[in-house]
């Protein structure tokens, strides 16, 4: 967001009510020069790019902010963030920079956060293992064959070496068991 846009979505922000470009440049004006249509033009450049709404209202707009501040400020140290290369040095530079002020409004974010209830867990698309069928037992290798299995699981127990493709492979055949041999902790 470039100064101008910040000093609109200031205002927007402080006054937390509908707002129209006119409202917004007669207090701009107070601090600098400005043109009603550099207003307008900025105040459509934040709703399109998603930081305001607008409605009509007689043959003007009213502005509305879609987020907090707050939001804001967050996209942009979630942004500034993800764009480091080592996210704990980022981190730690960070913390170090902050005024006691900010550190103690920062434990205390975090103590919000820690004592909010947990997402809930999402859903697990295999049955409970008490609704589980019954799994089919796996063949079991001969005993020469399973040592060197147990070596190199690369081995197959082909004698040849060449190991027939599994359902669960590519080249296996479609529906070949690749659902039923699998038992909820595989």
């Amino acid at each position: 967001m470039g100064e101008l846009e910040d000093a609109v979505m200031t205002r927007v922000w402080q006054w937390n009510r509908p707002v129209t470009v006119r409202e917004v440049l007669e207090d701009l004006q107070q601090d600098r020069s400005i043109a009603y249509t550099t207003v307008m033009t900025v105040m459509d450049n934040l709703h399109q790019k998603g930081w305001v709404r607008r409605e009509v209202e007689g043959r003007a707009y009213r502005y509305t902010a879609v987020s907090t501040r707050a939001a804001y400020s967050a996209a942009l140290m979630n942004e500034a963030w993800a764009q480091s290369d080592n996210p704990a040095a980022a981190l730690v530079a960070f913390f170090g920079m902050m005024s006691p002020e900010q550190r103690e409004a920062l434990q205390a974010a975090v103590r919000m956060v820690q004592t909010e209830p947990s997402p809930a867990p999402e859903q697990n698309p295999e049955p409970a293992p008490e609704e589980a069928p019954e799994p089919a037992p796996e063949p079991e290798s001969p005993p020469e064959t399973k040592a060197a299995e147990d070596a190199d699981p690369e081995a197959g127990s082909n004698p040849e070496g060449a190991s027939a493709p599994s359902a669960e492979e590519p080249g296996g055949s479609p529906g070949e068991g690749a659902d039923e041999d699998r038992s909820p902790g595989r």
